[in-house]
Parts: C-alpha cells; sequence; structure tokens
C-alpha cells in the first residue's frame, strides 16, 4: 500500500503583531483630528479670539441710551427763544422688509409711501437699493400724528427712534441772531453754533449681557446722563420785537436791499437788540437761501460816512488843536484838498464845535483833522473800537476795516474825518456811540447777560464826552440834519451818515442810510445804531429814512425800560460853544 502524498500548508504564526495595520490607520486618523481641533482652539482662544469674543458679545450684549433734549436760549427776563422738543424719526431694516415681503401688502405699502410723501417705488427704492444694509432713514423729526398713524400700519421693518427738534419761538424776529441747528441737532448758525458743545448734553448709557432668556446678568458699563447748560443772552425779547417790527416797516416802504439795527445798554455793554431785515422762518427754512442766514449787523461792513464826525471833533478836544469854544471858518463851503474838492451842502461860514456836528460839516471835520497828526487820529479811532471786533465772539463777525499805513494824502485824511476809506459793522457803531454815551469808557460788547460789566477803559476825556452829547443833540434840534430822530419826551443826541456804495474803480448810484445816536442824554443808558442798505426812490438820506426808525426804537425802548423822562431838562453846553445855532 503506497503512502498517500502530503499537501503543503501555510506556516501558521507562533506570535501576533504588534499593531494591525487598520487600527494603526484609525489611530493616526484620530490623533490628526484631535490634534486640529486643539490647535484651532488655541487659535481660536489665544492667537485671534476677538471673531469669537464679538460674535458672542453681539448675542448677549445690550446697550441702552436715554437721550438728552439741547438745552433752551432765553432772554434777560428768561422768556424761551430756543426749545428742543422730543420727536421721533422712521426708519427701516431693509433686511427684515425684503425677507418678510413687506411691499406685498399694497394696501399698507401704499398707505406708508402716501404719509411719506413718497411713491410706493420710490419708497421700495429707497429700502431696497441696498439689501445688505441694516439701516436707512425713512424720515427725520416727523410729527407725532404721522408717527401714531405708521405705527398703526405695523409694516414689518418699520421702526421709530427717539430724536428732538428744535422750535423757535420768536420766529423770524431772532433767526439770524439765534441761528439754528441741523437735523442732527448740532449747532450751525449763530448762538447756537457758538455755544454748541454748552448747549449740548451727553446721554445717559448701560452696557449690559443678557442670557439666552433674556434676563439682565451683568452690567459692564453704565454712564450717567449729563445735564446740558443754558443760554441767558442779554437781550430783551421786548424790545428785540420792537427794534425788528420798525426796522422792517422801513426796509418794506423805502424798497431797500436790506437792513440792520442794534440796541446796546451803554452802561453794561450789553446787546438789548440785534435785527436784521429781511430776515426768514428758523422752524421752516425749506427754500430760503443762504444769504438770509447772514448776520448783517455783524458781518456787513459800510463806509460809516458822517457818523464819524463826532470822532473827528472829538480826536481835535483830545488832542489839544481844539477847545470847547473853538470857532471854524468853513467859508466860502467848499475847498481843494490835495487835488479833489471837499464841499458842504451851503456856505456856513463860521461855525462852532457845535455847529460843525448840527450842520455836519464836511469842511469842519477837515479842517480840525488836517490840524494834527494823522497817528493820532487813527489812534483814537482803534481806541473807540474801529477795525477790531466787538467782543462779542459772535462767528462771521467782522473787524471792518482801519488803516495803519505811514503814508496818506491830505485828502485822504480829511475823507476820513467825514467817514470815507475805512469800513464799520453796525456793531462797531453801535459799540463806538455806547462809549460816547458812557462817558469815554470803553466796555467790549456782550450777548449774554452780564451781572459783573467789565470795568472797560477810559479813552476820552468825561468833560469831551459829555459835551459831544450835547452837540449830537443840536442834530435833532431844529436846523439840525437829524430832526426826525427827536423822540417824545426824551432828550436824544445822534448823528446821521448817507454814503455811496463802492464799486470797481470809484463809487456808483447805490447809498448806504445810517443814523447812531443815544439817550437820555441827561443820564445815558442806551446807544442806538440803525443801517439801511441801497434805499430805492428819491429818499435816500440818513435823516429821512434812518433817524425816523431810531426815533421810534429809541422811544418804544425806554419807556419798556421805564426810564424817566427828561425833555424838562436844560443842556448846559450852550454857553460854553457859543451858541447851538451857531453857523
Amino acid at each position: 500500500m503506497s503512502r498517500a502524498k502530503k499537501t503543503p500548508q501555510a506556516k501558521a504564526r507562533t506570535s501576533p503583531s504588534v499593531l494591525g495595520w487598520r487600527f494603526a490607520f484609525v489611530l493616526l486618523s484620530l490623533t490628526a483630528v484631535f490634534t486640529a481641533l486643539v490647535v484651532r482652539a488655541a487659535w481660536l482662544q489665544v492667537i485671534e479670539p476677538d471673531m469669537l469674543v464679538s460674535q458672542g458679545d453681539a448675542r448677549s450684549l445690550r446697550i441702552e441710551s436715554n437721550s438728552v433734549l439741547r438745552g433752551m436760549i432765553v432772554d434777560r427776563n428768561g422768556e424761551e427763544l430756543a426749545v428742543s422738543v422730543a420727536v421721533e424719526a422712521i426708519w427701516a431694516d431693509p433686511k427684515v422688509v425684503i425677507e418678510r415681503n413687506a411691499a406685498a401688502d399694497e394696501r399698507r405699502w401704499h398707505a406708508l409711501a402716501e404719509i411719506l410723501q413718497l411713491t410706493p417705488a420710490q419708497l421700495l427704492s429707497r429700502i431696497g437699493d441696498n439689501p445688505q444694509r441694516r439701516f436707512v432713514y425713512l424720515q427725520r423729526q416727523v410729527n407725532p400724528a404721522v408717527v401714531d398713524y405708521v405705527k398703526k400700519l405695523k409694516v414689518p421693518g418699520i421702526y421709530f427712534r427717539q430724536e428732538s427738534r428744535r422750535y423757535y419761538p420768536a420766529g423770524e424776529v431772532t433767526a439770524q441772531l439765534l441761528g439754528f441747528t441741523n437735523v442732527d441737532d448740532v449747532g450751525v448758525e449763530g448762538i447756537e453754533k457758538r455755544f454748541d458743545e454748552l448747549l449740548t448734553g451727553t446721554a445717559g448709557r448701560k452696557v449690559f449681557r443678557k442670557d439666552a432668556k433674556g434676563r439682565e446678568i451683568e452690567v459692564i458699563e453704565r454712564a450717567q446722563a449729563q445735564a446740558p447748560g443754558n443760554v441767558q443772552l442779554s437781550i430783551d425779547q421786548r424790545i428785540q420785537s420792537v427794534t425788528y417790527r420798525e426796522l422792517k416797516k422801513a426796509v418794506l416802504a423805502h424798497g431797500a436791499t436790506s437792513g440792520s439795527a442794534i440796541v446796546v445798554d451803554v452802561l453794561t455793554g450789553e446787546v438789548l437788540a440785534m435785527v436784521n431785515s429781511p430776515s426768514f422762518n428758523p422752524n421752516n427754512r425749506r427754500n430760503t437761501p443762504s444769504y438770509l442766514f447772514r448776520n448783517r449787523a455783524i458781518a456787513d461792513t459800510f463806509e460809516p460816512g458822517s457818523t464819524m464826525k463826532p470822532l473827528a471833533v472829538l480826536s481835535a478836544l483830545e488832542f489839544g488843536s481844539a477847545k470847547l469854544n473853538e470857532v471854524v471858518n468853513t467859508s466860502p463851503g467848499y475847498m481843494r484838498i490835495g487835488g479833489s474838492w471837499v464841499r458842504d451842502a451851503n456856505n456856513y461860514n463860521n461855525l462852532s464845535l457845535t455847529g460843525i456836528i448840527q450842520k455836519s460839516s464836511n469842511i469842519g471835520v477837515s479842517k480840525l483833522v488836517l490840524d494834527m497828526p494823522v497817528e493820532h487820529v487813527i489812534g483814537l479811532y482803534a481806541n473807540m473800537g474801529l477795525g477790531m471786533d466787538t467782543g462779542l465772539g459772535l462767528n462771521g463777525e467782522s473787524g471792518g476795516m482801519l488803516s495803519h499805513r505811514r503814508r496818506w494824502s491830505e485828502h485822504e485824511r480829511a475823507a476820513m474825518s467825514f467817514g470815507y476809506g475805512l469800513s464799520v459793522t453796525a456793531a462797531q457803531l453801535a459799540k463806538v456811540y455806547s462809549t460816547i454815551a458812557n462817558g469815554g469808557i470803553s466796555r467790549p460788547l456782550t450777548i449774554l447777560k452780564n451781572e459783573q460789566p467789565s470795568p472797560g477803559a477810559q479813552v476820552l476825556t468825561p468833560k469831551h464826552a459829555a459835551a459831544m452829547l450835547e452837540m449830537m443833540e443840536a442834530n435833532i434840534m431844529p436846523g439840525g440834519t437829524a430832526t426826525r430822530a427827536k423822540v417824545k419826551g426824551y432828550r436824544v443826541g445822534g448823528k446821521t451818515g448817507t454814503t455811496r456804495k463802492s464799486i470797481a474803480g470809484g463809487y456808483g448810484d447805490d447809498y448806504v442810510a445810517s443814523f447812531a445816536g443815544v439817550g437820555p442824554v441827561s443820564n445815558p443808558r442806551l446807544a442806538c445804531v440803525v443801517v439801511i442798505n441801497e434805499p430805492a426812490g428819491d429818499f435816500y438820506h440818513g435823516g429821512e429814512i434812518a433817524a425816523p426808525v431810531f426815533a421810534n426804537i429809541m422811544g418804544a425802548t425806554m419807556q419798556l425800560l421805564n426810564l424817566a423822562p427828561d425833555s424838562n431838562s436844560q443842556p448846559k453846553l450852550s454857553a460854553v460853544t457859543g451858541g447851538r445855532n451857531a453857523g
């Protein structure tokens, strides 16, 4: 029997391997994933954690703020001139409007568009031009009735925001002085701009964290609201209204381009009224030309003309080249100075200093100025406040023009004595006459109520200042150039001014009529300046159109301030100057 042949078989392993390749793959994979997770976590939490922090804050942090209304502007008696009222703005979240297809509800959408004075297509275009935006204003400072109506529409994605709106009770009477705020309640003109920081408060703010159920769990930051300040002006709203009324009537009656008037308390430098015409409605400035926003009383300059003659006479008195009883020969009523002619309206022959002011003699003041150094005249003009700001500190104030050059022709010196070759503002002229009325003490003007006025600087001899008051009073009397400036029951004094407006190469056919005066003469309290720019028609002299405005303003103001009438008191100057009707 033959032996069967054995089939070869694989040799069995006698010991197990350390790792199977499948197990090794799984282990390496898990290690790689874990390592990636650790690296990613370290990257996010250690190297660049800001993204996660910001996302977490977006879900849990909340900010609450309470708005603060802008401070009030009041007059010297506490009357409100500018106040803020709470209103709301209507805004939209474009993403919500589009996602919820708010425009599909045509009845509500059309009603919303109509109340916002838009077409449905315009409203959709405003909201949907950038769907990624989350905020777009639809209307600012909205009437409460409109807000209530829109709230009742319940249009998805339409929301409301608290804000404030500025209101000016006096309207056009104080428009250029107060200025106004923009839609964001920031002052952009006038007092609103000058004192914007003071009038603007700081809203309260709280930053806190909420949990998933909306409960407050942590207050991170809390800032208390800071109340705004109020501004109390030196303006008396009663005097402001009277001044504006009289100026506006004159501008309209004489077809003038514009006009300005200012009233100053000479004892304190406080401005009691500052008005301009034409004005505008600050509560509705739509389609208002921007040039009406300018405060002409401090911004517009003009050649003052004969209102400078009191300064020319005072220069001679202060220098000593003329005495109070001086008599000047003005015959024959004209003279050639430096190749040009200087003329009076008539031949007044011999004039006292009072007569020079009363007759407004160009020859008289020219001779007085030419008898002294030009540096002295310029110095006195500067000490009186010409060529510099008045101290009001208002935006847009002009310093005028007063040249300080070395060389002057004789005609330039003469012209300066009767108000040509220099320029002033109405506010500067008011400061000049306030200084004369205050016994020669120059104080800066102020637009704020001033309990403790500046001590000022003595720039004129008190005797000369007092004498000039009575010289200017003679100008109001019969024979003077300003008889229409007379105020019933009160002694007032002042000087007219009529100048041609300069153009390229000379002077044109347009005039500026002005009057500057003070009162009561026996105990001066007020200075008033009236400027009428480019009157039309045959009447354009200061004594014809500006003097009556002064009379009406001063008469009403002195009565409002309860100043005692002084018409029975007698002037003392006539015995010193050789008679007020000299010449």
